[in-house]
């Protein structure tokens, strides 16, 4: 009869992902991944199997985040405008937070291209979840007023993804939150109906 796990391993693809995003997948070593999850060597690959593996895992589990997390951003917002302003302040926050790593699947791309089918494929999902999801605030926008009916909700998404993708960049090489603050103000300032 096998021995019941004596860890959690939730807490353990956590410590995972966070050696991950900090480091990106090739500079993470054995050790780094032992050391984030609590476990042994062989615990880390009689669980996960391989440092492939866990990484992809942990990826999955960033990406549920991201998408729970956003969620709670937006259903707060009063309208399609203001759901947008508030998901690029909680990027702002985020990054001054936790340790300015950018977007781990920002990151990801950048490591491995498209190299990796399996990655490509998880992070053109994801991509294509989040766009649709930031169409549909510019779609609700345009209903309510407060963004401009001069474009394309999709062209809208595209946009408003890039300047996410971009504040996490800026954060990575240092920029302070008032520099950040004004590239999420401009882009707001592009989207709202005069």
């Amino acid at each position: 009869m096998p021995r019941p796990r004596e860890f959690d391993e939730t807490e353990a693809l956590e410590g995972a992902m966070n050696a991950f995003w900090a480091r990106g997948y090739e500079a993470t070593s054995t050790q780094d991944l032992c050391a984030a999850t609590g476990l042994g060597r062989s615990s880390v690959y009689n669980t996960f199997t391989s440092k492939e593996i866990l990484f992809r895992r942990a990826l999955e589990h960033y990406i549920e985040l991201g998408v729970r997390g956003r969620a709670a951003v937006l259903e707060q917002a009063d309208d399609g405008l203001d759901a947008i302003r508030r998901l690029l302040a909680s990027v702002i926050d985020d990054e001054l937070t936790h340790g300015r790593r950018g977007c781990l699947v920002v990151n990801t791309v950048a490591e491995f291209g498209t190299g990796d089918p399996e990655i490509t494929a998880r992070v053109q999902a994801d991509t294509a979840a989040h766009l649709a999801s930031l169409a549909e605030c510019a779609r609700v926008g345009q209903a309510d007023g407060s963004i401009t009916r001069d474009r394309d909700p999709r062209d809208i998404a595209e946009f408003v993804h890039s300047t996410v993708s971009g504040l996490r960049l800026m954060s990575r090489r240092g920029a302070e939150r008032p520099a950040m603050t004004a590239v999420a103000d401009i882009a707001v300032a592009a989207l709202a109906r005069r």
